[in-house]
Order: C-alpha cells, then sequence, then structure tokens
C-alpha cells in the first residue's frame, strides 16, 4: 500500500481520548487498553490538550501525586500541535521533528480530531527519506 497522506496511516483506528475532568488513572488505563503512549484530551467535540506518559511521569508521579486525585486537565499539554490529515507524512515528520513530538493529534478540515499520530505509526523507510532529503536541500530546510 502507497502511503500518501496522514489519513492512510490512521485509516480505521480508534481515537485514543480521554476528557479533561477524568483521573489519571482512569487515562493510564486506556493507555494500557491501547497500548500507546498518549491520548487526545476531548472536550465535547473540541480537542483540548495531548497527554502522554512523559506527562503523567513527570506532573503526577514524579511530583508524589495520587492518580486518583490528579485530573487530565491540569496534567495535560493544552493546545497541542496538530497534523491535518491530508497532510502528506513529510508534514508530520516536520513537525515531530521541529517540536520533539513523538505524538500528534489528527484533525479534518474543520477542526475535528480524527486521530493520533505516532511516531512508530510512521514507516522506517519514509522518516529515511524525510532525513535525505533535508540532507540534500542544506541547513536552510
Amino acid at each position: 500500500m502507497l502511503i500518501r497522506s496522514v489519513k492512510n496511516v490512521i485509516a480505521g483506528r480508534a481515537v485514543p481520548a480521554v476528557a479533561p475532568w477524568a483521573s489519571i488513572r482512569e487515562a493510564a488505563e486506556i493507555l494500557e487498553q491501547f497500548d500507546i503512549g498518549a491520548l487526545v484530551v476531548i472536550d465535547g467535540s473540541r480537542l483540548v490538550g495531548l497527554l502522554s506518559e512523559r506527562d503523567v511521569l513527570r506532573k503526577v508521579v514524579g511530583q508524589g501525586r495520587a492518580p486518583d486525585g490528579a485530573k487530565v486537565a491540569e496534567t495535560m499539554t493544552p493546545d497541542p500541535v496538530t497534523v491535518h490529515e491530508d497532510d502528506p507524512l513529510a508534514e508530520a515528520i516536520a513537525r515531530m521533528e521541529a517540536g520533539h513530538f513523538r505524538h500528534l493529534p489528527v484533525v479534518d478540515a474543520a477542526g475535528t480530531c480524527t486521530g493520533l499520530l505516532s511516531v512508530r505509526d510512521i514507516p522506517a523507510e519514509y522518516r529515511v527519506m524525510y532525513e535525505r532529503f533535508r540532507e540534500l536541500r542544506g541547513p536552510s530546510a
């Protein structure tokens, strides 16, 4: 299968999401259920944040807070960088590299979150091709 866009990579997958008022324990259970490292945080139909394992470790566990009492809203990264579902994978890779992200929420034309892209989802050959292209373009790319 030729992958042309982010949508091709995430097609057919459920959106791993949690509500901002959920506890960190509830979020951890969803992370475990999906076997993933991050969740999109959705309030109604609006993307409001991204919660990663790193957020949980640093802002909850590392500070000695109880996961049942800590809320997603106070732990998440608000207003995350996103990628459009019709964007090419090169655009997603560029945003991930620029922000040092491992996960990007995916949105459609209306701004609705349609998925979550992980660096692990991008085939290695695409990452290598992107890196080679950047090397050929020089330091300004």
